[in-house]
């Protein structure tokens, strides 16, 4: 019952009754209370959802006919798929599973994930058969955290199944929730395909462009004028230097490469990508601690506000954040690092990363400030307002392009 699984269920709901299943205790129980920490459906929408039932109880699914998946498919610190997760899912829903029964996966995974690890539990658990007893469908999901423009209804859904019955059954239910229409793939594996290069394709048009800023950086060019004068042209895409982490863009690629690997064949264009993006926090880190020098600023001895941490703009994921990465690398140096964040859970930040976020701004503390997520209260607060939170000879650094370049001192 994530940031997926619970828009699902929402919408399911106002056709069918709906089990939401989650092993949080702690989850369910704020979502029966009408609040939901992700921000994705509003108190209201959780009232109103009279055919929702939430639970952590693997017997009330015995009642479901339909079980789709929803969890969350990581990568493990050698960066290769955590499949963990998707497969103890899996194992649970095979518990449950009966005869007429389909499974529905919506986890980001590699084609082949579907049918060649998830089936044979499903089979195995269960004792049934593939479209003999039970079906399988894939539907990659495509919620966007924090968007309130692109909802679950007004994305159009890619669907397919593991046979043409089950591919129109899946296609159907799936027509009943979104407005924007389906796409019905032709296999399970061209779904599961579709969607891993969903985000690789991301990926490399932002490592582009991060390659792009350090070149123009080097030559003394602004990275911004260029991008903006490059994009009179009506086929340039918009695409802007930064950050990439999240639970997609940093992720997904390597699910492809792993599968590419496993099979012979050695990604060169996709891997060389994602090294540049993931090197992007040392980039920002180098750059920030030059112009301190030049400034005469004693690095080890000084304050650091990182403004925001969660992955994204105007949303409290902090699922794989790579400004962590900026802070670890500055308490390296010896400085003092404090980071806010309004959207964020301070409980959940310090839980996963070790962090302790702060809840309060004072002037003439910091000897640099990083705008390092786009929120749009970090806009509304004005460049007047962030440069007061400096001592003097202070540095900003805005990694989101919020403020215009005379407003700001270094920009990627």
């Amino acid at each position: 019952m994530g940031y997926v699984g619970l828009p699902l269920a929402v919408e399911f709901s106002k056709y069918f009754n709906v089990v939401g299943f989650d092993i949080n205790i702690d989850r369910v129980s704020e979502l029966k209370l009408g609040n939901d920490s992700t921000r994705e459906v509003s108190a209201d929408q959780l009232k109103n959802a009279d055919n929702l039932e939430l639970s952590t109880s693997l017997s009330d699914l015995l009642v479901c006919n339909v079980f789709i998946v929803t969890v969350p498919t990581p990568i493990d610190e050698s960066k290769r798929p955590n499949l963990k997760p998707l497969l103890g899912a899996t194992a649970s829903v095979g518990k449950v599973l009966c005869e007429g029964d389909v499974v529905i996966y919506e986890s980001t995974v590699y084609p082949g994930a579907t049918e060649d690890d998830c089936v044979p539990i499903l089979e195995d658990v269960s004792g049934l058969k593939l479209n003999k007893d039970f079906y399988v469908g894939y539907s990659p999901e495509r919620i966007n955290p924090g968007d309130k423009e692109h909802r679950l209804p007004s994305i159009v859904k890619v669907t397919s199944g593991s046979n043409s019955d089950a591919a129109k059954f899946v296609d159907d239910l799936y027509k009943k929730i979104i407005t924007a229409g389906t796409f019905k793939a032709a296999s399970i594996k061209e779904a599961e395909a579709a969607k891993v290069i969903e985000n690789t394709q991301r990926d490399l048009n932002i490592a582009l462009i991060n390659e792009l800023a350090i070149i123009f950086d080097k030559m003394g060019i602004d990275t911004e004028g260029v991008l903006k004068a490059a994009g009179t042209k009506w086929n340039f895409l918009p695409f802007k230097p930064g950050l990439v982490g999240g639970h997609c863009i940093g992720v997904d690629p390597y699910y492809l490469t792993y599968k590419a690997e496993s099979i012979g064949y050695r990604p060169e264009i996709i891997l060389s990508g994602r090294r540049l993006n993931d090197n992007m926090s040392s980039y920002v880190v180098n750059k920030l601690i030059k112009e301190m020098s030049k400034r005469h600023i004693l690095v080890s001895d000084s304050k650091i506000l990182i403004m925001g941490i969660s992955f994204k703009e105007n949303c409290p994921d902090i699922r794989n954040s790579k400004v962590v990465d900026i802070v670890h690398e500055f308490q390296d140096y010896g400085c003092d690092v404090s980071v806010y964040d309004p959207w964020v859970c301070s409980d959940e930040v310090k839980a996963e990363y070790g962090i302790t976020t702060i809840d309060n701004l004072e002037d003439n503390s910091f000897d640099a400030i990083i705008i390092a997520v786009g929120h749009d209260q970090f806009k509304a607060m004005g460049i007047a307002n962030i440069r007061k939170l400096g001592r003097e000879n202070s540095i900003i650094f805005d990694l989101k392009y919020l403020f215009n370049n005379n407003e700001v001192d270094l920009k990627l």
